[in-house]
C-alpha cells in the first residue's frame, strides 16, 4: 500500500523560509503529477504548488516567486521551498500525488507569526 509521508512544517516568523517533504513509500510504477495544496482555518482546501511527470510547474498567485516546488532525485518525492513567508500562508499543508490513484499526506502545519 502506498503512502505519503509529509515533514517539515513548523512555525516561522514572517519573512522566513521553511522547506517541506514529500516521500512515497511503497511500490509506485508512475507518477502523472505531483503537488502541494493547503487548508486554512475556515477555507477550503487551495492549490498552492504542482509539476506534471513531464517537469511543468502551476503556482497559485498568491505564491508565485516564492515557492518553488521540486521533484528529488528518487522521483517518489517532492519538496515545497517556502521562500519570505507571510501570516496568510499559515495553513495545514498536504502533498498530492496521482498515479493510477489519487494520493493524499496526512498534512503539516505551517504556521507564520512573530
Amino acid at each position: 500500500q502506498v503512502q505519503l509521508v509529509e515533514s517539515g512544517g513548523g512555525l516561522v516568523q514572517p519573512g522566513g523560509s521553511l522547506r517541506l517533504s514529500c516521500a512515497a513509500s511503497g511500490r509506485i510504477f508512475s507518477i502523472n503529477a505531483m503537488g502541494w495544496y493547503r487548508q486554512a482555518p475556515g477555507k477550503q482546501r487551495e492549490m498552492v504548488a504542482s509539476m506534471t511527470s513531464g517537469g511543468t510547474t502551476n503556482y497559485a498567485d498568491s505564491v508565485k516567486g516564492r515557492f518553488t516546488i521540486s521533484r528529488g532525485n528518487a522521483k517518489n518525492t517532492v519538496y515545497l521551498q517556502m521562500n519570505s513567508l507571510k501570516p496568510e500562508d499559515t495553513a495545514v499543508y498536504y502533498c498530492r500525488v496521482l498515479t493510477t490513484i489519487l494520493l493524499w499526506g496526512q498534512g503539516t502545519q505551517v504556521t507564520v507569526s512573530s
